[in-house]
């Protein structure tokens, strides 16, 4: 997916560290900061940025003048006005100068990528959205998790998911996902696969399903809860959960992906694939 463009303008060099921060790990690059308005015009023509975060006191010009200069060059301009002061009168103001947004002083993670999120709909879809800061951070708990309970290194891939259904021949272990947004994980593999990895995990030969079945589990809790921990990471106020695993096996279980948004997150192995079929709801 396309790297979201943005420009950081703030006096302060902590508010733009701040900010460029929260923006790490996410979909949107900063390419530029600014720390006055001349320079903030300068490099809004030299990087072209998809969006611009603007402080309101800078000490050539205030965020308003820098905004209207910035729309005299591009009248299309995105710009989130974030200030420690927000009323009527500095909104007015701000949408008479082309400003699309205000967010307050101190900004949360989770505020600021909604807002950022909002203002460019056209280029990021929400399926586009839920893929990178969702989906994707439970492909690289998947990939490290194998690596660290079975020393064995693999490369995952992620995929739209638009079956209806998911069948599964083998086992499934079904973990909640509670919060914004919310919905589910299903950790799947065949018999086979099963065995083998539940072997090399606990470093015996097992007889016994049941503990195959036992570490499997323990496992599926792993790869989800490091994934809801890395997730959490980055959008710091709306805290993800996973509820108690539930555990289903056999031949041709079919289970629904309805309402859901779906990915499919496959761990290619040599005694075969490990996989996380993981939803969203779609009212989040």
């Amino acid at each position: 997916m396309e790297k979201v463009k943005v420009m950081i303008v703030d006096d302060s060099r902590v508010s733009r560290a701040m900010l460029s921060n929260n923006l790490a790990k996410t979909n949107f690059e900063v390419v530029s900061m600014a720390k006055d308005a001349a320079e903030a015009v300068k490099l809004y023509e030299e990087y072209n940025p998809d969006l611009v975060t603007m402080d309101m006191n800078l000490p050539d010009a205030d965020g308003i003048e820098c905004s209207r200069r910035i729309c005299a060059i591009d009248p299309a301009a995105k710009i989130v006005m974030i200030s420690a002061m927000k009323d009527a009168n500095l909104i007015e103001q701000g949408k008479a100068a082309g400003i699309s947004a205000f967010l307050q002083k101190p900004v949360s993670t989770n505020d600021l990528i909604d807002t950022l999120m909002l203002l460019c709909q056209e280029k990021i879809s929400r399926i586009a959205m839920l893929r990178e800061s969702y989906a994707k951070p439970f492909a690289a708990s998947l990939k490290q998790g194998i690596l660290n309970l079975i020393h064995l290194q693999v490369e995952t891939t992620v995929e739209l998911y638009e079956k209806k259904y998911l069948e599964v021949n083998g086992i499934a272990i079904i973990i909640g996902l509670t919060g914004t947004p919310n919905g589910r994980a299903i950790v799947y593999m065949t018999d086979d696969t099963m065995m083998t990895f539940a072997e090399k995990m606990l470093g015996t030969k097992i007889d016994d399903e049941e503990e195959a079945h036992e570490a499997a589990e323990e496992a599926s809790n792993i790869f989800i809860g490091h994934g809801v921990s890395s997730i959490n990471g980055i959008f710091k106020d709306k805290e993800m959960r996973i509820t108690p695993p539930g555990t289903f096996y056999g031949s041709g279980v079919k289970m629904t992906t309805q309402k859901l948004v779906t990915f499919k997150i496959t761990a290619a192995t040599e005694f075969g694939d490990i996989c996380i079929n993981v939803g969203f709801s779609e009212g989040d």
